[in-house]
């Protein structure tokens, strides 16, 4: 009976045993995923194996990035490999669109992603299967960046919707990759001497700001083939070319330093400025002439004709002088619409010559008592169109004295018989008299001489125009 009492209560001890030993692993066990759950729960929403602590450093979320990256370590206010040489720092960029060109401001506007490739050994760390970590930019703000900006820049920004665009990429061995979305507006020095048949040549400008050459090396990551851009479609331009290329930029107080150039070339689209401002300057032109064929005594019709197309040339300068910048130069649009616009001038004044020859001759009339006392001279120069040469006796042109005619089978007169050079300069001063009294005595004529002589000078001048400019 002692022996089988002191059997159990040796079974109902080594029992308690277990029991107690039982109870405090699956306490630490619990304990674990506990705290497992509740960190995975906080930083992603979902529960996390425990074993990948062991196989990828990458992986562990127990670990954090400042650890890992032994960021409290080093003294991230320092370039990488301080004090020895030049940091080469690659830059790789994808035009996104270019969403402006100001003619006013002479500047555009460009959206792009700006990517840097470079070695920091400080931020290098374990990975069995050589996988990198990608960070957003609270990471940015306790590492070294290269202090890339734009030169000549007006203004730029980081764009932050829904969070700043920015990505950061850390490898085992050190690499990075640093990429940001950024819209910048740049200066771009214009010609407008051939505007609006004018391309233009501009670039968007990096350089590092702090680091010179000695300290920071930037260069195209891939050559040629750093530069990528989306189909870009503009409104008044044609992109013709996009190129990468490098150069040096000095400065007296601080020396030289490496800049990045990326330069693109404009075309205008010339068929927008043809129909804004070439046509309707033509037509103001041809209606212009539309006077020649009014009869010259209308008077209201062809003054009223002659101003509206003035006053109409006068606005399509305005408007398009208003659009420009003020440049000390004169563009080609100016040309042609100044051009033009004295050619409207002068078929006003060809009707202003043509009204006073008119009343030159009337007069003339109405003292050799060839026009009836009752005409009205004032009446019928305010006639609308109605009064006709036929209705008023003209004095038909004078006849060349018999003296000066070059018949060879009259017999010269001794007492008039000049000497051949002073017989020839008087011929040649009686017979622009004589066509300027020609002119005077039938005033029409200036009429039929412009409706030949203005559209050929102009057709002329369109042809030297475009063959100059295009």
């Amino acid at each position: 009976m002692k022996v089988d009492a002191l059997t159990c209560l040796t079974v109902a001890a080594a029992g308690l045993v277990a029991m107690a030993t039982g109870g405090r692993s699956s306490g630490r066990r619990r304990h674990k995923e506990v705290f497992l759950g509740e960190n995975s729960k906080f930083k992603f929403g979902g529960r996390i194996d425990y074993k990948l602590k062991k196989q990828d450093s990458t992986k562990t979320l127990l670990i954090k990035t400042e650890q890992l990256l032994r960021i409290e370590e080093h003294d991230f206010a320092m370039r990488p490999g301080f004090g020895g040489a030049a940091i080469p720092v690659g830059i790789d960029v994808q035009v996104e669109s270019i969403d402006s060109i100001s003619e006013v401001n002479m500047d555009f506007t460009m959206t792009l992603y700006l990517r840097h490739y470079w070695k920091d050994e400080r931020l290098a760390f374990q990975s069995r299967n050589n996988q990198s970590r990608t960070f957003d930019s609270r990471l940015v703000k306790k590492i070294w960046v290269p202090d890339v900006f734009f030169a000549h820049s007006k203004r730029s920004f980081i764009h932050d919707t829904t969070m700043e665009n920015i990505m950061l990429r850390v490898y085992p061995d050190g690499n990075i990759l640093y990429s940001v979305r950024v819209t910048v507006t740049s200066l771009c020095s214009m010609d407008f001497s051939s505007f609006p048949l004018d391309t233009q040549n501009c670039s968007l400008e990096l350089e590092s700001y702090a680091y010179n050459e000695n300290d920071l090396m930037l260069y195209w990551k891939n050559g040629n083939d750093s530069l990528r851009t989306d189909e870009i479609l503009l409104s008044q331009f044609f992109i013709e070319h996009f190129q990468p290329s490098s150069g040096l930029a000095f400065y007296s107080s601080t020396g030289w330093y490496n800049r990045l150039f990326i330069s693109f070339i404009l075309r205008r689209h010339i068929f927008f400025f043809m129909l804004q401002t070439y046509f309707p300057t033509m037509l103001m032109v041809v209606l212009s002439w539309v006077s020649f064929w009014i009869d010259r005594r209308a008077v209201p019709a062809r003054v009223s004709l002659g101003i509206t197309t003035v006053l109409t040339m006068s606005t399509i300068i305005t408007g398009v002088s208003s659009s420009m910048p003020q440049v000390s130069y004169v563009k080609a649009v100016d040309i042609y619409l100044w051009t033009s616009f004295l050619f409207v001038f002068l078929s006003v004044i060809e009707y202003a010559a043509v009204n006073y020859c008119t009343t030159l001759e009337e007069m003339r009339k109405m003292r050799r008592g060839k026009l009836p006392s009752t005409f009205d001279a004032s009446q019928a120069m305010a006639f609308d169109g109605c009064f006709h040469d036929n209705d008023m006796e003209l004095t038909p042109f004078p006849r060349v004295a018999p003296g000066l005619t070059s018949d060879p089978l009259a017999a010269p007169s001794p007492q008039l018989e000049p000497r051949p050079s002073e017989g020839t300069r008087l011929r040649r001063q009686r017979s622009v008299r004589e066509n300027v009294d020609l002119l005077l005595s039938n005033s029409y004529m200036i009429d039929s001489y412009s409706r030949l002589a203005f559209p050929l000078s102009y057709l002329l001048f369109n042809t030297i125009y475009w063959s100059l400019y295009s």
